[in-house]
């Protein structure tokens, strides 16, 4: 089955992006260097425009809009980081931009979408189809819907967060992408096997949603009620449709971390690298700190994929 994405399209996308996002930096820490053996390089996209990587799919997708779409908007739904991506690259573009979000979505997340513009509607992730309320609302008003994930333009645009980690450091063994829809790790996996042929692509998610482990080895989508997790930006139910197929090719393994091993990544970023990350943009980090995956002597890239938390629930879950 032909692939939705190509490596070619993550090459047009760094391009068609670049004067609407910051080419994020990318961290070192010789203290996690010598906890784990290995040497390490993170993609600060807690650093990026609204806090996190979404902001490149969310562009690379609006920015190809023909006018008509242009001119009635756009559609999305999202737990807070495609939301605040899309109501910015909107704002920008001057669309009109609807967010579908969990009403129990970060109040940080939830203010900074309507902050950008974005027309928020809330609904009840646990009882309600964020997915087709985004339908209905595209239908009923003629808006464009953009998923969070599962959309060819969202993934190459992903894509480019891992293109620039291997252009500025060269060689890695390892490449740990967090993983919700797939949407990031779809687009970096294919952007580093390109580049980096032998490079080890690994996938990780929380312990309470491993749809996606559970998918790779199944070789077939499963579908898993809505996790609960600190890990909000992977609190996802399934894989996409387009997403699957290129994780499937690229990707070499998925692993998972509990809540409690991403408090501990939180924490040592926030006192050691003195950089605050969301639970989710720690995904990575928490599976690089576990003893098992024995990273002596190697070259580690891992992509932080955002920043955006509540400041009182990072103290708070800091401090449990």
């Amino acid at each position: 089955m032909a692939l939705s994405i190509s490596y070619e399209d993550i090459v047009a996308a760094q391009q068609r992006i670049q004067a609407f996002i910051h080419q994020t930096p990318v961290l070192h820490s010789t203290t996690f260097d010598e906890l784990i053996g290995a040497e390490v390089f993170f993609k600060a996209e807690n650093t990026q425009r609204m806090g996190a990587f979404k902001i490149r799919g969310a562009c690379n997708a609006l920015l190809q809009f023909d006018e008509q779409q242009k001119k009635q908007g756009v559609v999305t739904f999202s737990s807070g980081n495609h939301a605040q991506a899309i109501a910015l690259a909107a704002r920008e573009l001057g669309m009109r931009a609807v967010i579908v979000m969990p009403e129990d979505a970060p109040k940080i997340k939830i203010e900074a979408t309507r902050g950008y513009g974005g027309e928020v509607v809330l609904y009840d992730r646990y009882t309600e189809d964020r997915e087709a309320i985004g339908r209905r609302l595209a239908q009923e008003q003629g808006l464009s819907l953009i998923p969070p994930y599962d959309h060819p333009h969202v993934m190459a645009g992903q894509g480019t967060a891992a293109k620039e980690l291997i252009e500025e450091v060269g060689k890695l063994d390892y490449l740990f992408v967090p993983l919700g829809g797939g949407g990031l790790l779809s687009g970096c996996a294919l952007a580093a096997k390109n580049l980096l042929p032998q490079c080890t692509v690994i996938g990780v998610e929380p312990d309470a949603g491993n749809d996606g482990q559970r998918s790779l080895l199944s070789g077939s989508i499963v579908h898993i009620d809505t996790p609960k997790t600190i890990a909000d930006g992977a609190q996802t139910q399934h894989l996409g449709q387009h997403t699957f197929p290129v994780i499937q090719k690229y990707v070499d393994a998925i692993h998972t971390v509990s809540d409690r091993e991403l408090v501990a990544a939180m924490r040592f970023c926030a006192s050691r690298m003195k950089t605050v990350i969301e639970p989710t943009g720690c995904l990575g980090i928490a599976l690089a700190m576990q003893p098992a995956m024995n990273l002596k002597g190697k070259r580690v890239g891992i992509i932080i994929s955002g920043g955006n938390v509540d400041i009182q629930r990072f103290a708070q879950l800091l401090l449990e």
